[in-house]
């Protein structure tokens, strides 16, 4: 897909680490909590824009906040469709 790595909270993927950068994705109360710790960027080239938060790396008490807030306002991931396999 991209070739890096995707970072969940509760199933669902809240940020992507990228050529050593860690970008979250854009929500309002992540957007709210973070003003003024983030720059805009893309993950890889095709990317929807999202939080580069790599300043803030080594903040642990920030980035736990912001991904939880993140996660929360992120919709449930739909439910795959099960395929049964009959045995021969």
């Amino acid at each position: 897909m991209f070739g890096d790595y995707a970072l969940y909270c509760d199933e669902k993927v809240v940020g992507l680490v990228c050529d050593d950068q860690l970008f979250i994705k854009y929500t309002d109360p992540g957007k709210e909590f973070a003003e003024g710790r983030y720059s805009e960027g893309c993950a890889y080239a095709g990317a929807k824009p999202s939080m580069n938060v790599s300043d803030a790396i080594d903040d642990r008490d920030f980035l736990c906040t912001l991904i939880r807030l993140t996660a929360d306002a992120l919709p449930r991931p739909k439910e795959k469709k099960r395929t049964l396999t009959r045995s021969k």
